[in-house]
């Protein structure tokens, strides 16, 4: 979540320093993996318990949810920015860098491509992806209680090599032939692939010094054709890195994109011990990573607050005059990362629903 934040704030120097800039994969990776690891466990257990049509309606009420999410962070966030823009307190086009001018101009026509999800701005495209992959879990489970895990294989498989080869996606704009960004056919491979590991469809790697070795050299050894810096500096990895594009590509989900991520995921899954014990020791340590527990169990209403967050205090930062400044990028990401803080408290004490709690008394 703090690293969206941080790749969603313009003009951010932050930016350079995130796991994008390094390798292939990047926070979007993460957040995709750790969202099957969760939807088996807040929606696995219903299938289990309450059968095939149960679970496929929580499922499908999830992607309810996530729908209308979408929807409000996209008039929240154009709404915010057209009302800085027209009563003149900011001085950028804001609305223009996000490519919002087609619907203020033309609403008539693109609020119906909004609802049906045909106009889908690049700012905003990782909760349609989300949802769609969200709806595809029924039918995962179906494969997988009518037949078995091969099937369930099977099927990821066949659908990320559609999306591959372009066999499958969405229209992302009326008014051109531009694509989602984020082709969910594609993108469901990590998502399942994380699901798996939660149900006990794929077995825990074993912790091995080979395995280890090999995980961490392919993160080293990725960092030449990633890291713009390198690239700019030798031409001839910057051809490499283009010849195999189509391995990296970022929409349909590049294997070696894939493999990159299940290697930065091993190396972690090893450095954090049996079951996260080496982040939860006693002391400060401890105290931050319960911390940014608290964020990624609230990760929906985070993830919207901080788009919001970002723009928001982009328009601040410039205002003040404090853009490209180091001064800025302080105030702008500190103030952010305190932002998706509160919220993840503020959200977890309203779901905790303290009104229901009797109330105590003084001695009891």
């Amino acid at each position: 979540m703090f690293i969206i934040f941080i790749a969603h704030l313009p003009a951010n120097g932050w930016a350079l320093w995130i796991p994008a800039r390094f390798g292939f994969s990047d926070a979007t990776e993460i957040f995709v993996f750790c969202s099957g690891m969760a939807s088996a466990i807040a929606f696995g257990r219903v299938f289990e318990l309450h059968g095939l049509a149960m679970g496929s309606a929580r499922v499908l009420y999830r992607v309810w949810q996530v729908y209308w999410a979408h929807i409000c962070l996209f008039f929240a966030v154009a709404g915010m920015l057209a009302f800085l823009q027209i009563n003149g307190l900011s001085s950028d086009d804001y609305v223009g860098k996000l490519n919002l001018w087609h619907f203020f101009e033309d609403p008539i026509f693109q609020l119906p491509a909004l609802l049906t999800l045909t106009y889908v701005p690049n700012y905003f495209d990782i909760l349609p992806m989300y949802l769609v992959i969200l709806a595809m879990l029924p039918l995962v489970m179906v494969a997988y209680y009518k037949i078995g895990r091969g099937a369930v294989a099977a099927l990821v498989a066949t659908f990320w090599l559609l999306a591959t080869f372009r066999f499958v996606d969405f229209p992302a704009e009326p008014w051109s032939d531009r694509r989602w960004f984020f082709n969910p056919f594609a993108w469901q491979l990590l998502f399942f692939t994380g699901f798996a590991f939660i149900k006990g469809w794929i077995p825990a790697p074993p912790v091995k010094k080979r395995l280890l070795f090999v995980s961490t050299a392919i993160i080293i050894l990725t960092i030449p054709f990633a890291y713009f810096r390198i690239l700019n500096e030798v031409p001839e990895l910057r051809k490499i890195a283009g010849d195999i594009r189509f391995l990296t590509v970022k929409t349909e989900m590049g294997l070696l994109r894939y493999i990159h991520f299940l290697a930065l995921a091993y190396v972690a899954w090893v450095a954090v011990g049996q079951g996260g014990g080496r982040l939860l020791m006693e002391g400060f340590g401890g105290k931050v990573v319960r911390v940014i527990k608290r964020v990624g169990q609230q990760s929906l209403a985070v993830f919207l607050a901080s788009l919001i967050l970002a723009q928001g205090l982009a328009v601040l930062r410039d205002e003040l005059g404090l853009k490209g400044t180091f001064s800025g990028g302080v105030m702008a990401n500190l103030l952010g990362f305190a932002g998706l803080i509160a919220v993840a408290y503020a959200v977890g004490w309203f779901k905790g629903e303290p009104w229901r709690k009797p109330k105590e008394t003084p001695g009891s």
